[in-house]
């Protein structure tokens, strides 16, 4: 990824293998640039907790992920409740967290904006 381009803008690539796999240095790089997600799962995932109004806006914004998703070709884990939704990212075919795991994030935050 061109560190240049917004992650809200960047597209996601297929990253099979751990090479792929973020170290500690890059977390850190990426992590400041989605406020509010939070890694877990001792590195290997990224999660953040959207709330909603009720349940037709978090209805909205699943569907509005879910498109999202099948465009980047790069699927959330999602937790869907009356007026909140947890949306959980890592990269299986890496391992881990991979930068597409960052892209999607910055996207699904976009969509609150």
């Amino acid at each position: 990824m061109n560190d240049l381009i917004p992650l809200a803008r960047a597209h996601c690539m297929p990253r099979r293998g751990d090479e792929h796999r973020l170290g500690d240095a890059r977390l850190r790089e990426l992590l400041p640039q989605v406020p509010g997600w939070e890694v877990v799962e001792e590195g290997r995932a990224i999660r953040r907790t959207y709330t909603f109004e009720d349940y037709y806006r978090t209805m909205a914004f699943v569907n509005a992920l879910a498109f999202i998703a099948h465009r980047e070709d790069h699927h959330p884990d999602l937790q869907v409740h009356y007026d909140r939704v947890v949306v959980r990212y890592s990269t299986h075919d890496a391992g881990g967290l991979s930068e597409n795991d960052f892209i999607c994030a910055a996207k699904a935050d976009a969509l609150t904006e």
